[in-house]
């Protein structure tokens, strides 16, 4: 096997598959005693931090100038919002529907496609395929959010606000697309990384004294750094360099099956038949537009 060609893109994407959708309980473990500002400011410091001294030991050079407001802006807004968003979600709502939430974000990049120069027009088959996706997350979040009292407050809360975090991911990841990078990605991610954790520090510090913290939550903090920054970011990219984007994106149907199961697992979260239908719906929305979508920009 190894003597494929492709063998370690594969291996690349596997293991983005598997260790992206473990962060979701990796979160929740860590939010049992750190503080959810001071978790996404400690990993993001120490992975970006970790990711450009090994960069700069290699040889590789910075980004400066413009190229370095610019990722310092990304990174801010794709990881730093967008992946804080998810984590401020957790300690409202499990691991798992936080996941399934997330498998509704293609729309927004569908959305804001079409407002962004050069835009792309909204057809019959895109909007059909998004209001699938949309009656999915309603059965999915709908008898949660009308249950009433704390619980439906949590879900509704738990839903807008990762829904702020798609938006802010989507955005800067499209703003990241139409701009020139001289910078090898995996050192530009380091950046962003970098970028993010520093511009949350004050954030953590404001968040209040610090709580003894459990060798869990550490362990689970560290894993994030090393398997859900480093590790996953890195096999992201290079998966991303070698295979095409269709078959990359087989991660977006992956990473909530996985966290699903593990929050199962690990904290007993509900999850029976209303939810499984959901998650097929949204799953049949999501690959109905990405094949529209797809499909339409083939020829460009």
């Amino acid at each position: 096997m190894r003597s494929h060609p492709q063998f370690w893109a594969y291996a690349a994407l596997i293991s983005v598959c598997f260790f992206w959708g473990t962060t979701y309980l990796t979160i929740r473990m860590a939010l049992e005693t750190i503080a959810p500002m001071t978790l996404v400011a400690a990993r993001f410091v120490l992975s970006g931090g970790i990711l450009l001294v090994a960069a700069r030991l290699m040889g590789a050079e910075l980004p400066r100038g413009r190229e370095l407001v610019r990722n310092t802006l990304n990174g801010i807004a794709i990881l730093g919002v967008g992946n804080g968003c998810l984590v401020m979600a957790e300690t409202w709502i499990p691991s798992g529907l936080a996941a399934l939430i997330i498998t509704i974000s293609p729309f927004w990049m569908v959305g804001l496609n079409a407002i962004m120069p050069p835009r792309e027009k909204l057809h019959g088959p895109t909007l059909i395929g998004m209001a699938i996706g949309l009656a999915g997350a309603a059965l999915l979040v709908g008898p949660g959010a009308l249950a009433g009292g704390a619980a439906g407050s949590a879900v509704i809360q738990g839903f807008l606000v990762l829904q702020v975090g798609c938006f802010f991911w989507t955005f800067g990841s499209l703003l990241q697309r139409r701009q020139e990078n001289r910078a090898h990605p995996i050192v530009a991610g380091g950046v962003q990384q970098l970028a993010a954790g520093l511009a949350f520090l004050p954030l953590a510090l404001l968040s209040g004294v610090p709580q003894p913290v459990s060798g869990r939550s550490l362990g689970a903090a560290l894993y994030l750094v090393v398997f859900g920054s480093i590790v996953g970011y890195s096999s992201y990219i290079y998966a991303l360099d070698r295979l095409p984007v269709a078959i990359v994106s087989i991660y977006n149907y992956v990473n909530p099956v996985v966290a699903v199961l593990l929050g199962w697992v690990f904290y007993r979260e509900p999850f029976g038949v209303r939810e499984a239908v959901a998650m097929v719906v949204i799953f049949i929305g999501v690959a109905v537009v990405r094949r529209i979508d797809g499909s339409r920009s083939r020829p460009a």
